[in-house]
């Protein structure tokens, strides 16, 4: 198992920015994809859905149509830090979003407290 932490959640206006954090102490970082994933609200864990994936070195990001062109995913290998930059947010980008190794498959079955992003005037 591995002990994953999301930050940076929040409430923002639509239209608005926020940049997710995910640290996973003790993983050898590097060596894994990792993936941020949204759940909606009211929606049960199974129905997470993977929002973009990044390759261990930093290549091949990966996003889910809704969010092309608005959401960039990146990695800090040096400090073993993922990141989420969400820009011109929607309301239906409202959700709790997880982070966990793999590139959109579940690498570690092993999941954090998750940040909450809520889109709303």
């Amino acid at each position: 198992e591995v002990q994953v932490e999301e930050s940076g959640g929040g409430l923002v206006q639509p239209g608005g920015s926020l940049r997710l954090s995910c640290k996973v102490p003790g993983l050898t970082f590097s060596n894994y994809a990792m993936s941020w994933y949204r759940q909606p609200p009211g929606a049960p864990e199974k129905e997470r859905e993977v929002v973009a994936a990044i390759l261990g070195n930093g290549g091949g990001a990966h996003y889910a149509d809704a969010v092309k062109g608005r959401f960039t995913i990146s990695r800090d290998n040096a400090i073993t830090m993922a990141y989420l930059q969400m820009d011109i947010l929607h309301p239906e980008d409202t959700g709790a979003y997880f982070c966990n190794p793999g590139y959109g498959v579940v690498v570690f079955n092993s999941w954090g407290q998750g940040t909450q992003v809520t889109v709303s005037l």
